[in-house]
């Protein structure tokens, strides 16, 4: 017996539907944007600019959750920051209910992504930066996540081992190497307590659009307690050299605004080893999405889990080297 898969019912005209219940009149032009967690999709409204909605998948996120989101974004347009809140209707609502689904709409903000080897376009990445955990050191969330060892890299091992998701001819080394990267992960962890607080969470330069040398978050979707370096660690690329000089850049706007504790560059590493655990668990609990498949068809292929094997045990080697440092 299959299960129809929630987005299954989420067809062009329910979107439409949702769109127009909330007030507007759309011209019946939908463009899929590239979502895979949630669905977003523009949506043209006749004689005005398009709008974006995004649906968000059931059963993700609570309510509570996605208002605190919602509330964490307008916080940060309240300080003049540049990021992309969702809609408010006439009474205040942003998060809107149509055939089983919460959706948000937001205005259409174009723009490129930053060049992460612009030293300008990082200095100015980092000014956002600590302006935005300026405003996230105040407090922490009370319903969203906070990223642990335990969520990202226990869960997500022990989820994959008793899934069909890894080659029976790979289980055995990635068993092993998953036990041997948690015991090292749990002795960095003992050893560093960051104050922990609110991030954007996913900080990657697909969620940043730069337009007229202003750079603006456009999806707070993944927003989450955790510590500062989080933020800021996917930034970086390239040899050790190469990663110093774009965090020096970085760090020099970002102290502009809130202080960076030098301390956290002991977690790049482990937070870096997190996210691909996760990364991998994500895709497997993912894989009865529809989307899922067609975006990511090497995921259940033996090259890409020998090819991610090999990955993590090139983290185990960079988990022993040297933090990297300020200049």
């Amino acid at each position: 017996m299959t299960t129809q898969h929630p987005y299954e019912s989420l067809t062009p005209d329910t979107v439409i539907d949702a769109v127009e219940s909330l007030g507007y009149f759309s011209d019946a032009r939908i463009l899929a944007l590239n979502s895979y967690e949630n669905r977003v999709y523009q949506v043209g409204i006749e004689d005005e600019q398009p709008v974006i909605v995004k649906f968000y998948r059931p059963n993700r996120w609570s309510r509570e959750q996605i208002l605190e989101e919602h509330a964490f974004a307008r916080e940060l347009v309240d300080l003049d920051i540049s990021v992309v809140p969702p809609i408010a209707d006439k009474s205040g609502k942003t998060l809107h209910d149509f055939a089983g689904f919460m959706f948000s709409i937001y205005i259409r903000k174009g723009g490129h992504a930053p060049e992460l080897d612009n030293m300008d376009h990082l200095f100015s990445l980092g000014q956002l930066m600590g302006r935005i955990h300026n405003a996230g050191s105040t407090r922490t969330f009370s319903y969203r996540t906070e990223i642990s060892l335990q969520r990202y890299a226990k869960d997500s091992a022990s989820y994959l081992l008793e899934s069909d998701s890894i080659p029976q001819s790979l289980i055995p080394a990635y068993e092993t190497l998953a036990r041997d990267l948690i015991d090292k992960l749990e002795v960095i962890d003992a050893a560093n307590k960051p104050d922990i607080i609110r991030l954007h969470g996913d900080c990657h330069v697909g969620n940043i659009l730069c337009r007229d040398d202003v750079f603006h978050f456009v999806d707070f979707d993944d927003c989450i307690n955790g510590p500062a370096i989080q933020d800021l660690w996917m930034f970086l690329n390239g040899d050790r050299q190469h990663k110093m000089a774009q965090l020096s850049e970085l760090i020099d706007g970002y102290n502009e605004f809130h202080n960076f504790n030098p301390a956290e560059l002991n977690l790049v590493e482990y937070l870096r080893t997190l996210r691909l655990m996760n990364y991998s668990a994500w895709l497997a609990k993912r894989w009865e999405d529809p989307a899922f498949p067609i975006a990511f068809p090497w995921f259940n292929s033996e090259r890409y889990w020998a090819d991610h094997i090999l990955e993590l045990r090139e983290q185990m080697s960079a988990l022993d080297e040297e933090p990297l440092k300020l200049f």
